[in-house]
């Protein structure tokens, strides 16, 4: 068994995620606490905010989706750990919660069928506790199976993001640094160039083609969908992005990265690692505001011959509206406010 602190964070990590693969109260309560130091630091996105410890997580997040669905199950295709810049050893996970939706959660009426939802999931470890993590779920995902989404339609194409394409996502030990460093310098000089468009040329100034594969894959966030190949890419993310926010990627010294990468995966954290002014229109239907907004955003990329082939990220989408004033949860009561409220007998079809 290797005993480099990456592999041990993993298998350190594993009991929570069998725990939440055949989910109970009990036994996720009980592989959180061993995992999760009492006084750990969760950020959690919009609407549940920063929390304290596994016992806080477990009541404001996994308790209340448990009961809309109670046979809630956990599927990780991605689990990849490594050593950021700054030192910090974190573990990546990326996957789908999934379960028959029988009562409402925030508001979003059951629909009685398998719901899936996304998560990107990110844990920092000191000696052997998680003492951070930074987690986002894809709550306007479940909204839309609901057909409850009452935001602007998605560009790009929205279906259950799957996993990596050559099924190695769970990354084993031992942690190889020369080839995971390679990795991530990949990425941030990926990052640098397109940082140049728009304030230093045109699209060929970020050279997508010599750091993306021309079949890849842009998996979004539900509300903005995924996108394939560079033009998918740029199609329905990055033009109408930056036409929205044409300042992107000037206040780089207010936030803080967390790049790590494992073989030939790259991850990077920032709770925010994004800041820009909405002044256009363009980007989700929203109007220009003319409002600073910091974002959240989780991401993982898998290189295949040297380039990125997929690349899976969440962004804290409702922690966006909220900062320009509109309130999701409130459209979305409003939105449905003709539904029958209710749960639906479990299982389904049993009086």
């Amino acid at each position: 068994m290797s005993t480099d602190i990456h592999t041990q964070n993993k298998a350190l990590i594993a009991p929570v995620r069998e725990a939440m693969r055949d989910f109970s109260e009990q036994g996720v309560r009980a592989a959180l606490e061993t995992l999760i130091a009492p006084d750990a630091v969760v950020h959690m996105c919009h609407p549940f905010g920063d929390l304290t410890g596994p016992a806080e997580l477990y009541d404001t997040c996994y308790a209340p989706l448990l009961n809309a669905m109670p046979d809630l199950e956990r599927r990780d295709w991605i689990v990849m750990g490594g050593r950021t810049e700054h030192g910090g050893d974190w573990i990546g996970c990326g996957g789908h919660y999934y379960g028959t939706f029988v009562r409402p959660w925030l508001d979003i009426p059951p629909t009685g069928h398998l719901t899936h939802m996304r998560f990107h999931e990110f844990y920092r470890f000191e000696e052997g506790r998680v003492v951070e993590i930074q987690t986002i779920w894809d709550m306007p995902e479940v909204m839309m199976q609901a057909k409850a989404w009452p935001m602007a339609p998605s560009l790009g194409l929205e279906f259950c993001i799957p996993g990596p394409a050559t099924l190695d996502g769970i990354v084993p030990g031992p942690w190889d640094e020369e080839k995971s460093q390679a990795s991530c310098a990949h990425i941030v000089e990926m990052l640098s160039h397109l940082k140049k468009h728009p304030s230093q040329g045109g699209p060929e100034v970020m050279e997508m083609p010599r750091f993306w594969h021309e079949r890849m894959n842009w998996y979004g966030p539900a509300g903005i969908g995924t996108g394939r190949g560079i033009s998918g890419f740029r199609n329905w993310h990055q033009i109408p992005f930056l036409n929205g926010m044409p300042d992107r990627g000037q206040y780089l010294d207010e936030i803080t990265y967390h790049f790590f990468g494992d073989g030939d995966y790259a991850a990077v954290t920032g709770w925010p690692n994004m800041i820009q002014t909405v002044t256009h229109d363009g980007w989700m239907g929203i109007a220009p505001s003319g409002k600073r907004i910091t974002m959240r955003s989780l991401d993982f990329w898998r290189l295949e011959n040297g380039k990125i082939r997929e690349n899976w990220v969440t962004v804290d989408i409702l922690d966006a509206y909220r900062q320009l004033g509109v309130d999701v949860f409130a459209r979305l009561r409003e939105f449905n406010k003709a539904r029958v409220p209710g749960g639906i007998p479990f299982p389904v079809g049993e009086a």
